[in-house]
């Protein structure tokens, strides 16, 4: 196979063109043998904010690149994870030309190459019962792998990355993705962390990893002027965090955070939904959630803040 890996740009990048063009866009393609977790891996980069899609017909891989690269909806990707593998008849001759165009437009992609002993590969099968794409016309499933492996010699010799899955996990592969593509400087964490604000007295809500009962902090609601203000209200948020003992368990909430969350994300963890509950919903959970979210941005964790009962407490 020709290689058309030759570029002066940094791989997965979009190299710099006219000043319309320069978006800081991470194109990644994820292959290899079939079994080998490619959909693990495509899972991981959409955990990661990327915009993935499973499948695409290599001829295509060009086109889409080149669309979306200067689309106004890329500005909620950090980039493009494109999976693909052996389904297609003519896969290897249109992935060398998709690799081609590509660089002629000053895109870099990033070629990640997913492998596995064949012994891993036969119990993977085995296990999920899905047929192998080139297990046909009589030949085994042993064979078909062999068979793959040696047609994807060559694109394995392309590939930026090689990552052997054969010991991986599930989980374990995810992790790898994690760390190696939100570990750099300023990027954000795997781990999504969503904090709801709730009311008691509407319920519990169903999806929360962790429920925190802060009725007993001090409540506005029975003081008069605080009580038509909610706790995104400074002086509702002043009057909760100046109570006697606020400050210690503000300080314990957040240390405790700041133990578990670090380590769910290493187990592979990539959501967690937080519940602050108080009596209605309106103020306490309401100035703590706020407070909560706003720490957890500062460390760089993805947040997502929901205030479930504001409007009925």
């Amino acid at each position: 196979m020709k290689s058309p890996r030759k570029s002066s740009g940094t791989p997965g990048s979009v190299a710099a063109g006219p000043p319309s063009e320069r978006l800081p866009l991470q194109v990644c393609i994820v292959t290899g043998l079939s079994g080998a977790g490619k959909s693990t891996v495509l899972q991981a980069f959409e955990d990661l904010e990327h915009l993935t899609v499973d499948g695409l017909p290599a001829g295509l891989a060009a086109d889409m690149t080149n669309m979306m690269k200067l689309h106004p909806m890329m500005t909620h990707f950090k980039g493009i994870a494109l999976g693909m593998d052996m389904r297609q008849s003519n896969f290897l001759v249109e992935i060398n030309d998709a690799l081609s165009a590509m660089t002629r437009q000053g895109v870099r992609p990033l070629l990640i190459f997913l492998e596995a002993q064949i012994q891993e590969l036969i119990r993977r099968y085995a296990t999920t019962r899905r047929p192998h794409p080139l297990e046909r016309n009589g030949i085994g499933l042993e064979a078909a792998l062999a068979r793959e492996r040696e047609s994807l010699n060559s694109l394995r010799e392309l590939a930026d990355i090689v990552i052997d899955t054969t010991k991986f996990s599930v989980h374990d592969l995810r992790r790898a993705i994690q760390k190696r593509w939100s570990g750099g400087r300023g990027a954000l964490r795997a781990l999504r962390v969503n904090v709801i604000s709730f009311g008691f007295k509407y319920g519990v809500p169903r999806e929360a990893d962790f429920v925190f009962d802060l009725r007993f902090l001090p409540n506005p609601y029975f003081v008069e002027e605080l009580r038509p203000l909610c706790g995104k209200d400074k002086a509702v948020s002043d009057y909760i965090f100046s109570g006697e003992k606020t400050p210690e368990f503000r300080k314990k909430f957040m240390e405790f955070l700041q133990c578990i969350l670090p380590m769910m994300e290493a187990e592979g963890r990539h959501r967690v939904a937080i519940a602050l509950g108080c009596t209605g919903g309106r103020h306490r959970s309401v100035a703590v959630a706020e407070e909560t979210a706003q720490a957890l941005r500062q460390a760089a964790y993805p947040v997502t803040l929901e205030h479930r009962h504001l409007e009925l407490g």
